[in-house]
């Protein structure tokens, strides 16, 4: 049976890793530009060389980002970029721009092509027409059902591939092309430097009484009016896999290790799962309940099950929902001590319960009794970014396990 394609954001190389170690087929990067996420740490030359030749040892996929919208005086640039990227091992670019596809062909003929979302697919001549510019990949609107994917999957050539978003942030304009942004603050959404307007709050103002506002709803805050929730399809999988999708593709390569580790992981289970007896496949709750102690908002289903109408907004905050902090990462382990060696992430102290899990879904639940610094003096606290220190754990850990604990605070 021919595998879906698990598919992950790498905001930078340690990112990349961690995608792949927690069980991404491949990963999606940013150079440092002509990609979307203008924000982000991004790649240079040589660390996409790095993470090509990381992910092509370990038999994985790596897809560079030049989506955005370029305007003439990206041009020039475009070439040499292009010329500085074709012969590093890149498996595709991905583009929303037919004059980028054209310089694409110019001036790396021979690699494979993907089309953004930005480009905004949402039918099977479209697709058509892609594919015989050649695009080998499309990345499908967010606006579709199961339905209308099934039938662009079945009315196109059986070699173009077809790629979906299926979880993570959504932005007002689902499909991408948002001008909010450069009307509100002058910073384009499509060349990469998107605000965020849509996560504002709003109130309405009557062209006539300026200075006065008025709440858009009955509450004394205002409005979110633009601010979307996040999709989560990880209930889906039997229906996402046999719709015709080649790859389900995680948003998020601005946010955290522990993000990108955690939903990576998660989805990894399910769709190992189904393709195990899909006849007998079942869901597994605790597959979200893993997804829900990342950083995120309440969750949608987006379009897939049809238009979700008001269900799809989040009116009254644009706050994330964090439940539980990443506090460390397992350098090393002494099985014949029981010690492991933590790299600190973000505050931690003896008596703290805390969480370790492990790319194979491992997880251990350790009541913190004994910790040192790296000079073996005990210590009851680790309070410093990224200081050494050693944890006695119940049972043996790797490196690359993640630490996390419950936070306090449920919302902030």
């Amino acid at each position: 049976m021919k595998r879906v394609e698990l598919l992950a954001p790498a905001g930078d190389l340690e990112k990349l890793k961690f995608a792949i170690y927690y069980g991404a087929d491949a990963v999606y990067i940013g150079g440092e530009i002509f990609g979307l996420r203008a924000a982000s740490k991004n790649f240079s030359i040589e660390e996409m060389k790095e993470g090509i030749e990381f992910a092509h040892e370990r038999g994985k996929r790596v897809y560079l980002t030049l989506n955005i919208i370029p305007h003439n005086a990206d041009i020039d640039a475009l070439q040499r970029y292009l010329e500085s990227v074709r012969d590093i091992g890149l498996d595709a670019v991905i583009l929303a721009d037919p004059g980028t596809l054209m310089y694409v062909k110019m001036f790396a003929p021979d690699m494979e092509v993907h089309l953004s979302t930005q480009a905004n697919n949402t039918n099977y001549m479209s697709a058509k027409f892609w594919h015989s510019q050649g695009v080998k990949r499309i990345v499908l609107a967010r606006e579709l059902s199961f339905e209308e994917i099934e039938e662009i999957c079945e009315n196109t050539p059986d070699d173009l591939e077809f790629e979906a978003f299926v979880h993570g942030a959504m932005c007002i304009s689902y499909s991408g092309r948002c001008l909010l942004s450069s009307y509100l603050t002058g910073r384009d959404a499509n060349q990469g430097a998107c605000a965020q307007p849509c996560r504002w709050s709003y109130q309405l103002v009557e062209e006539k009484r300026p200075g006065e506002t008025y709440p858009v709803v009955e509450t004394d805050r205002g409005t979110f009016i633009f601010n979307s929730k996040d999709l989560c399809m990880i209930h889906a999988i039997p229906e996402l896999i046999e719709s015709g999708l080649d790859s389900l593709k995680i948003e998020g390569r601005m946010k955290t290790v522990y993000y990108v580790a955690s939903v990576v992981r998660a989805y990894r289970k399910a769709i190992d799962t189904y393709y195990a007896d899909p006849q007998n496949y079942t869901y597994d709750p605790e597959w979200f309940e893993e997804i829900r102690k990342v950083s995120h908002r309440e969750f949608t289903s987006g379009f897939y099950e049809g238009n979700p109408g008001a269900d799809g907004q989040l009116y009254g905050s644009s706050a994330y929902i964090r439940t539980y902090d990443f506090i460390g990462l397992v350098k090393s382990y002494d099985p014949e001590t029981g010690m492991a060696c933590i790299e600190q992430r973000n505050r931690f102290k003896r008596g703290d319960r805390i969480e370790i899990i492990g790319p194979d879904y491992y997880e251990q639940v350790l009541d913190i009794k004994e910790m040192t610094d790296e000079d073996g003096t005990p210590i009851d606290v680790a309070p410093h970014a990224q200081q050494t220190v050693y944890l006695r754990v119940g049972a043996p850990v790797a490196p690359n396990y993640i630490l996390r604990m419950a936070k306090e605070e449920a919302h902030e």
